[in-house]
């Protein structure tokens, strides 16, 4: 038992900023221990999220609660995926060679691509907050789907395509070597939660309703992330080589807004 709470305790630190107190001895078994539990944490930055944006749009107009909940979204995180999504948009957008792009994304310094990358990826991410706001939506629990499903994605790419680098680097040297049984794990985990999720209706008015929040939680947005995460994780493996730490947190982010954006094209039109 200790060694999963050492694992849940792992995913908590690496991929999140909550205070999580408990010293770790990391090592690649760790790692590979800890992908299991990655959908849980984004539950819970979800859940942390959903009540920040409920709390704020209660005091402040949507637009500001919007900027609100977006920089406690970020916060919890750390800035970890976006520094990814920055790192390969150096890289990628450089339209080098494969080493030199590699080499690019190691660089601890952000070019004009991240910013870019980032500035649009954000005012696409807060756009899609406020129309939850405005509309009303993100009173369900709706909102945690896209972080749920993005962090499960990480896993499924992990297990799914080559490491760029080899055994050299975060991805190489801590993820190598995932097994099937753990892949089918956390996505049995990112199941549970997304029922869970469901579960967390106060919009819930009909029937019809009903139907709608099971067919986003256990269908739509799950599709959306797999085939947005894959469209992605196959341009960068065929670009690169292969994927990084710096990828998998570039297709996290990249899922996240995907998911979100189906959440809000297909609530609008209910």
């Amino acid at each position: 038992m200790m060694k999963w709470v050492q694992a849940a305790a792992a995913a908590f630190q690496f991929l999140s900023r909550f205070p999580v107190n408990i010293s770790l001895d990391y090592s690649p078994t760790l790692f590979r221990r800890s992908v299991k539990f990655y959908p849980l944490v984004g539950a819970v930055i979800g859940l942390v999220v959903w009540s920040g944006a409920t709390g704020v749009s209660y005091l402040l107009p949507a637009l500001p609660a919007a900027v609100l909940t977006l920089i406690l979204w970020v916060g919890l995180t750390g800035g970890l995926h976006l520094d990814g999504w920055m790192d390969t948009a150096d890289g990628v957008l450089s339209y080098r060679s494969r080493e030199q792009m590699l080499d690019i994304m190691k660089d601890s310094r952000v070019g004009a691509m991240g910013v870019l990358a980032c500035v649009l990826l954000l005012m696409l991410k807060l756009s899609l907050i406020y129309s939850l706001i405005i509309d009303g939506h993100h009173y369900s629990g709706l909102l945690l789907l896209p972080l749920i499903w993005s962090r499960w994605f990480m896993v499924h790419a992990m297990y799914s395509w080559p490491k760029a680098r080899g055994k050299e680097g975060l991805a190489g040297g801590n993820f190598h070597g995932l097994s099937r049984g753990q892949i089918w794990g956390t996505f049995l985990l990112a199941i549970i939660l997304s029922g869970v999720a469901v579960a967390i209706l106060p919009l819930l008015r009909s029937d019809s309703m009903l139907w709608t929040t099971v067919l986003l939680g256990f269908i739509t947005i799950p599709l959306a992330a797999w085939v947005a995460g894959t469209w992605l994780a196959r341009k960068l493996n065929a670009t690169l080589g292969g994927l990084t730490g710096d990828t998998y947190g570039a297709l996290n982010e990249f899922v996240e807004v995907v998911a979100l954006l189906m959440l809000v094209l297909l609530l609008n039109h209910m």
